[in-house]
């Protein structure tokens, strides 16, 4: 299935061709910088399934929790946010907002629920990690919830 996507003034234009593998709520503070204060709700997809088709986006880079770098990728026209490019990870992190659609996606976890603030209600019907959930192993389908 074929997913397309762009930013709010259409300068900047993608496509996904491959499934997602998960999608997800990230409450770390850079996503919540980046999403106005809430967590920021995205699709993982295999790096080789993204490609630009129109346009080109800027690249913030700068250290995630983990350490490692990541590149948040984002219209130079118009600000919005588009995907992220962490280092060393087989998936891109695309954003559902930059999706043409996106009504068929719901988050199946949250992660970073310690970075959260205190008011943002995280209910218990989705499994919730402290930060990154562990590695699936092979042929595995859903996370395993892990103390919050």
């Amino acid at each position: 299935m074929e997913r397309t996507g762009g930013c709010a003034c259409g300068a900047i234009r993608f496509k996904v061709s491959a499934p997602f593998l998960a999608v997800g709520a990230c409450h770390c503070a850079n996503c919540q910088k980046a999403s106005g204060g809430g967590p920021n709700y995205v699709a993982l997809a295999p790096v080789s399934a993204v490609a630009v088709t129109k346009g080109q986006a800027r690249l913030y880079r700068s250290k995630g929790d983990s350490g490692a770098e990541v590149a948040r990728a984002f219209c130079p026209e118009c600000g919005t946010p588009l995907w992220s490019v962490p280092a060393d990870q087989p998936f891109i992190p695309v954003k559902l907002g930059a999706l043409d659609t996106n009504s068929d996606l719901a988050p199946g976890m949250h992660i970073y629920v310690s970075s959260a603030p205190p008011w943002h209600a995280i209910g218990d019907d989705l499994p919730a990690f402290p930060r990154m959930p562990p590695p699936l192993p092979s042929g595995a389908s859903a996370p395993t919830p892990g103390p919050v």
